[in-house]
């Protein structure tokens, strides 16, 4: 009876302590997530500043620029899947398509969402919209419009990009 009576105590006690580490656990999730998923605070508005960035060297049509804003080791794959490793080589590919079926071309980015996987781990959502692009015959292209989802990293105090994926609506 007393043995029934102690483990009867136990196991209400172990219930207890599970679901108050739980609630805690959910908690402090919760508290750091609203942290860091804030519109205003500086460092989601530090990598906003990245995709305006990239819109502004794409809208210039400077290839070192656009490059800069990637990791050394960043990964660049386009909406028809082609990709590039590397910061130079990621330059090369914008020093082609600048000077060609991209020459005239215009973007707009707008981020949609920022999300940090860690203090210095971000993750972006936006949707693009670009005119001027030229199709393989020199004819023009109507309005594109997709989709962006990068993922970059703070190093140095600088938020730069580590991939970057890009994706095109249907027309």
């Amino acid at each position: 009876m007393i043995f029934r009576h102690v483990s009867g105590t136990v196991s209400r006690f172990v219930v207890f302590s599970t679901v108050l580490s739980l609630a805690l656990s959910f908690s402090a999730a919760s508290s750091w997530a609203q942290k860091s998923s804030g519109g205003g605070d500086a460092e989601s508005a530090a990598v906003k500043q990245v995709v305006a960035g990239f819109s502004d060297s794409f809208n210039r049509h400077d290839p070192h620029a656009s490059a800069a804003l990637f990791d050394e080791e960043g990964d660049f794959t386009n909406m028809r899947g082609a990709s590039r490793h590397g910061r130079k080589d990621i330059e090369q590919n914008y020093a082609t398509i600048y000077a060609g079926p991209l020459k005239e071309a215009h973007r707009v980015d707008t981020v949609k969402n920022v999300r940090f996987l860690s203090p210095d781990l971000a993750e972006i959502d936006a949707t693009w919209e670009m005119t001027g692009t030229k199709a393989a015959d020199g004819s023009s292209n109507p309005t594109r419009k997709g989709l962006l989802d990068w993922v970059l990293k703070k190093e140095n105090g600088q938020w730069l990009i580590v991939v970057f994926h890009e994706s095109e609506f249907p027309s």
